[in-house]
């Protein structure tokens, strides 16, 4: 009996560690809800001492969309790393959602997209520091190879590497 109960409490110990890592739904883990005002967005950044924002530009029947949601920001450390240091919100390049763009300016999300930021192809992520300065060079379309990729271009971000170097040459450094 002894012998079932010590299994049973071992089991006990090493479900939890397994359940943590499982994949968990993006909408709720990676992305932060938000009234779709980034200046006021930019204040929360800069109250939680984070280093910025992060854009996920996307649409419904997009393949690569999708992947990156399935494989990749559905990972509980790759969740942790960009809501330790990034507000992160998605925005949907079809969208007739009205917003307030990083200067205050009233907007739908199609045009903040497409006209801003010359988005046509998703998806794209898009970096900005607590000023809402777009960082261009962190600019990254398409999926990710991998979440190492993924982590390592947020990295790239919070590191300030963007300042010295493409993310091509970042990622041959560090590897």
């Amino acid at each position: 009996m002894s012998r079932y109960l010590g299994l049973v409490l071992w089991l006990g110990l090493i479900v939890p560690v397994v359940a943590a890592d499982a994949p968990r739904d993006p909408a709720e883990y990676f992305f932060h809800e938000t009234f779709g005002d980034f200046r006021e967005e930019l204040a929360t950044v800069r109250a939680e001492g984070k280093q910025g924002v992060l854009l996920m530009f996307e649409m419904d029947e997009c393949p690569f969309c999708h992947r990156m949601k399935t494989t990749v920001l559905n990972q509980p450390d790759v969740q942790a790393f960009y809501r330790e240091h990034f507000r992160i919100f998605p925005v949907d390049i079809e969208g007739d959602i009205e917003i307030t763009d990083f200067n205050g300016e009233t907007t739908t999300m199609k045009d903040f997209a497409f006209r801003q930021f010359r988005v046509r192809a998703t998806p794209v992520f898009a970096f900005f520091d607590s000023d809402g300065n777009y960082i261009q060079k962190a600019r990254f379309t398409g999926a990710t190879r991998d979440k190492e990729e993924f982590l390592l271009l947020g990295r790239y971000v919070v590191d300030g590497a963007y300042r010295e170097q493409t993310f091509t040459r970042y990622k041959r450094a560090t590897r």
